[in-house]
C-alpha cells in the first residue's frame, strides 16, 4: 500500500509531500514501510505508520487479522463481565484471535492478592475460598482486598517509586515525612487528581509537609519540569531541551515555556550535601525570576504544554495555574497516564508500552478501551480503587495464562493473561512468607543516632526507603529511585539471580533455620500428606 502525504499550508494551498516525508513502522513484525511511503504487510496484528514532515506528525493504521480457522464457539462462550471485556473481545474478533478461558479459583486468588496487596494468600485463606460455592465470591474477594491494610503498604511503596522516596538523597526525618504523606493519601483513598495537585503546589517545611520533598529532590526548573511530565503525564520531554524534538511535536520553545513555570520555586535550609544538616528544607516561591532559554537568550512566557501562556507579571504561584491544567479532565495526557500505569500493574503489559512513553507516535494497542477507561476514571472522580476494582472483576484480567495454539503469539491484545516475574520486593516477601522466616533489614548507611535495623517482621513492601542493604533485592531489580522512569526497575532474568537462589543465603538460611516452616514440619514427624 502506498502512503500519500498531503501538507496543508497556512496560505491555503495543499501540496503532495510524500517524497519529502519521513516514515517509520511501529511494529516491523506486522508491516514495514520504506523511505518513499510504500508499506508491506509481514505478519498479523496491528501497526501504525508514523509520518513526519516539518515537525508535524501523523499516523496511518493497518489491521491484519490472523489467518486461522476458528470454530463458532471460540467467542460465543466468552461473555463480557463489564465494558473492559466488550472492548477487548471486539478487538480480538477483528483480529480473528480467540481468547483463552477463565482461570481457576486458586489461580485467580493468588494473582489478585499479589497484584493488589503484594502478598501470597495463606493456606487457610485458599481453602476457605475454594470451598465457597457463592458464584459472586470473586467479586466479594475484590472488595475484601481493596479494604485490607496490605493494600496501603503495597500502593504506598508503588507511588514511592514514582515520587522518588530514597535515602540516597533525603535525610531520615524527611523520608519519614514523605513516605508518611504518601501513606496517608493511599489510606484515605485520596483521588489521584487531588494527590497530584498537592504534590505540584507543595510548599513549606519538608518535615511538616511531606509532599514538599518532591521539590527538595529537584534543584533546577528543568529537572522539575521533566519529572512532573514523566511522573504525571507519562511523557519524556528531555529531547526538546536542546532542540526541537526530531520525531515529536514538542519544540525547544515549548520545553522552556513549560520549565519557566518552575523558575520561581526556591528552597532554603538543609545546607551542605544531601546527607548533612537536619534534612529540613523550606520550599517557597519568589515573586520574580525567569528561566532563560539558551538558544534565544531570553525567557519564554510560562506555559503548560499545549496550554495557555501566563503573563510574566501575573501574580501568585505559577504552579497553581499549572496544577489546574495538569489535573484537568480535558488534559489529553493526565488521565491516560495514570490509567495506563494502573492497567500495566494488573495486566502486565500497558495499553501503551512503555508506560511512561505516551506520545502520538506510540499509540495504544486498543484506543477504544483506553478512552473507555479514561472516561470511567473521570466519571468516578479519579478514584483509583474503583478503577482497580473494575479491572479485577473483568474477564480479561481473569483469563488463564495458558495460551491456546491460536493465540500463543499474542503479546499486546490480552487474549490470555501474560505471565511475569514478581517484583523483587514481592518475591522476597513471598520467600519469607513461604518459609515462615522473616527477613532482617538494615539501612545501607545508617546515620548517627538513627536505628541500625528495622523491627523484625518488617516486610520488604513496608520499607519506607530503598536505601536498604539487601543483595536479593538488588539482584532482582529493585529501583534506586533516582530518576522518574519505569526503566529503573528491572525484571530481566540473570545468572546472578539463579546462583543466589541456589547457593545464596536468602533461601538456604531460611530453610535451615530452626523455626522455619519446614523445620517445624519435619520436627512434628508429620505424614507426607
Amino acid at each position: 500500500q502506498q502512503i500519500v502525504v498531503l501538507a496543508h499550508f497556512s496560505d491555503g494551498h495543499v501540496e503532495d509531500v510524500t517524497t519529502w516525508a519521513k516514515y517509520r513502522s511501529t511494529d516491523e513484525a506486522v508491516a514495514s514501510i520504506d523511505g518513499q511511503g510504500l508499506a508491506k504487510i509481514t505478519g498479523p496484528g496491528e501497526v501504525a505508520f508514523h509520518v513526519w514532515y516539518q515537525n508535524h506528525n501523523a499516523l496511518a493504521f493497518a489491521s491484519v487479522p490472523y489467518k486461522q480457522s476458528l470454530n463458532g464457539g471460540s467467542f460465543a462462550a466468552m461473555q463480557p463481565k463489564n465494558f473492559i471485556d466488550e472492548h477487548v473481545l471486539a478487538k480480538l474478533k477483528d483480529l480473528n484471535l480467540p481468547p483463552s478461558p477463565i482461570c481457576d479459583d486458586a489461580t485467580y486468588m493468588r494473582r489478585a492478592m499479589l497484584d493488589t496487596l503484594g502478598v501470597l494468600p495463606t493456606a487457610e485463606e485458599v481453602r476457605k475460598f475454594l470451598a465457597d460455592s457463592d458464584p459472586l465470591k470473586r467479586d466479594k474477594l475484590v472488595d475484601e482486598l481493596l479494604a485490607r491494610p496490605e493494600f496501603v503498604d503495597y500502593w504506598t511503596y508503588r507511588w514511592s517509586d514514582l515520587l522518588l522516596v530514597s535515602g540516597e538523597r533525603l535525610r531520615p526525618d524527611a523520608i519519614k515525612a514523605y513516605s508518611g504523606w504518601i501513606r496517608a493519601r493511599v489510606k484515605e483513598n485520596t483521588p489521584w487528581d487531588e494527590m497530584v495537585r498537592q504534590v505540584v503546589v507543595s510548599r513549606g517545611s519538608t518535615l511538616k509537609n511531606g509532599a514538599a520533598n518532591f521539590y527538595a529532590l529537584h534543584q533546577d526548573p528543568t529537572e522539575m519540569a521533566e519529572t512532573v511530565s514523566q511522573a504525571f503525564l507519562g511523557m519524556s520531554i528531555q529531547c526538546a531541551k536542546c532542540h526541537n524534538h526530531p520525531l515529536e511535536k514538542w519544540t525547544n520553545d515549548q520545553y522552556y515555556a513549560f520549565a519557566n513555570l518552575f523558575s520561581r520555586v526556591k528552597a532554603k535550609g538543609w545546607g551542605g550535601d544531601f546527607r548533612s544538616g537536619d534534612g529540613n528544607r523550606i520550599i517557597y516561591t519568589d515573586d520574580k525570576g525567569e528561566l532563560l532559554q539558551p538558544s534565544r537568550g531570553y525567557a519564554q512566557p510560562p506555559t503548560p504544554l499545549d496550554g495557555q501562556a501566563l503573563d510574566f507579571a501575573a501574580p501568585g504561584d505559577r504552579r497553581a495555574a499549572l496544577a489546574d491544567w495538569l489535573v484537568s479532565s480535558k488534559n489529553p495526557y493526565f488521565t491516560r497516564a495514570i490509567v495506563n500505569r494502573v492497567w500495566a500493574d494488573f495486566l502486565g503489559v500497558g495499553l501503551i508500552e512503555k508506560v511512561d512513553d505516551i506520545r502520538l507516535t506510540n499509540p495504544p494497542s486498543n484506543e477504544r478501551l483506553m478512552e473507555a477507561l479514561e472516561k470511567h476514571l473521570i466519571d468516578h472522580r479519579y478514584d483509583l480503587k474503583q478503577l482497580m476494582s473494575t479491572i479485577l472483576r473483568s474477564a480479561t484480567y481473569q483469563r488463564s495464562s495458558e495460551p491456546l495454539p491460536t493465540n500463543r503469539t499474542d503479546t499486546r491484545f490480552y487474549s490470555h493473561f501474560y505471565p511475569r516475574r514478581l517484583a523483587a520486593e514481592v518475591l522476597l516477601d513471598a520467600v519469607s512468607h513461604s518459609t515462615g522466616v522473616p527477613t532482617r533489614f538494615k539501612p545501607t548507611n545508617p546515620l548517627p543516632n538513627t536505628p541500625t535495623e528495622y523491627p523484625l517482621g518488617t516486610r520488604a513492601l513496608q520499607l519506607p526507603d530503598v536505601d536498604t542493604a539487601s543483595y536479593f533485592l538488588s539482584a532482582f531489580g529493585r529501583p534506586s529511585r533516582l530518576i522518574t522512569c519505569e526503566c529503573e526497575r528491572s525484571d530481566e532474568p540473570s545468572m546472578v539471580q539463579v546462583l543466589h537462589l541456589v547457593n545464596g543465603d536468602t533461601v538456604n538460611a531460611k530453610l535451615q533455620a530452626a523455626d522455619s516452616r519446614l523445620s517445624k514440619q519435619l520436627a512434628a514427624k508429620l505424614t507426607p500428606e
